[in-house]
């Protein structure tokens, strides 16, 4: 009998290797392609049951062209790059890592949070400025600042609870309606955008989440506030922040997540004055590196020996997240 087939995608800058000792020893063969090429996949991994993925689009074309696959395995939390439905139909599972990496995600959310406030955006880059040089927006007072927390889910919760008794007032919206942890005030979303010096955004991207920060959102935001995305750059307007570090009306934004990544020389976020940028690494730490790659390959061994992975975002013919 022939070993079932696992083929990575993409793995960015993690090592596959504990990833591929998992499957080797459940019985898979083991293809590892680095590439988001659709072709390319589909000529690879025409024969896979399983297709391990870090950023590349699955859709429903790639998906025909795959008639052997069974699960779909993701090397994060976020699923949006697959077609969920199309998926469903076609009897393929879609998994994730579930919250390996909430605690690392909500403490480089802190982290720029603190440089926001502290203007470090600016500060940092002293040495190609003048030694007296001061931003136009002033640094300001921890306790006297407002944070807003757009998504009240695991990692939203923890920023909470780092900001407990620093920060001056946490508002918090939740679009599931969940109650809010302690010391959150729980308010709309008008109120949490248009109230706080800083907005964090922790949010899956979806149908209703899409571009949800647009010109007019943003216009509401108070003059001199900062905006913060650790969750996908397309929740964000990249042409309407943009606008919005313009015009002076937001003192910066803080994102470790863009619409296109990497992105394209010109990028007016990636190369704004004003804007605090990480390379997609709110996840990263020492052991989330493994964690990630463990995670995603178990999935698959899961599903391969019970016939369902550990972390399912949906069953097939059955949404259940």
């Amino acid at each position: 009998m022939a070993s079932p087939i696992a083929v990575y995608t993409d793995l960015d800058d993690l090592d596959p290797g504990e990833g591929i000792a998992l499957l080797e020893d459940a019985g898979f063969e083991v293809r590892v392609l680095e590439t988001r090429d659709p072709d390319t996949i589909a000529a690879a991994a025409a024969d896979a049951s399983a297709l391990l993925v870090g950023y590349a689009p699955v859709d429903a074309e790639l998906l025909d062209r795959l008639p052997r696959l069974g699960i779909v395995s993701m090397l994060s939390r976020g699923y949006d790059s697959v077609d969920i439905d199309a998926a469903t139909v076609r009897d393929v599972w879609v998994a994730t890592v579930g919250d390996v990496a909430s605690t690392e995600v909500a403490t480089h959310t802190w982290a720029l949070t603190l440089a926001a406030v502290r203007r470090l955006d600016f500060f940092a880059l002293s040495g190609r400025r003048g030694w007296l040089d001061r931003p136009t927006h002033a640094p300001r007072r921890l306790a006297d600042t407002t944070l807003g927390l757009v998504g009240l889910g695991r990692i939203g919760s923890e920023v909470a609870a780092l900001a407990a008794g620093s920060v001056g007032t946490v508002l918090g919206f939740d679009r599931r309606g969940r109650d809010v942890p302690e010391g959150v005030t729980a308010a709309s979303l008008a109120e949490v955008v248009s109230r706080s010096d800083v907005v964090s955004i922790h949010l899956p991207l979806d149908d209703s989440t899409e571009k949800l920060f647009d010109a007019a959102l943003l216009a509401t935001m108070k003059p001199g506030s900062w905006l913060i995305n650790v969750s996908r750059g397309a929740i964000v307007d990249s042409e309407a922040l943009a606008d919005a570090l313009d015009s002076g009306h937001l003192a910066g934004a803080a994102l470790d997540v863009l619409e296109v990544e990497p992105p394209a020389p010109g990028d007016r976020l990636a190369e704004h004055p004003n804007v605090l940028l990480t390379p997609h690494v709110a996840y990263l730490s020492d052991r989330t590196a493994r964690e990630y790659v463990r995670m995603q390959a178990l999935n698959v061994v899961e599903w391969y020996r019970t016939g369902a992975p550990s972390h399912p975002v949906t069953n097939p013919h059955e949404v259940i997240a």
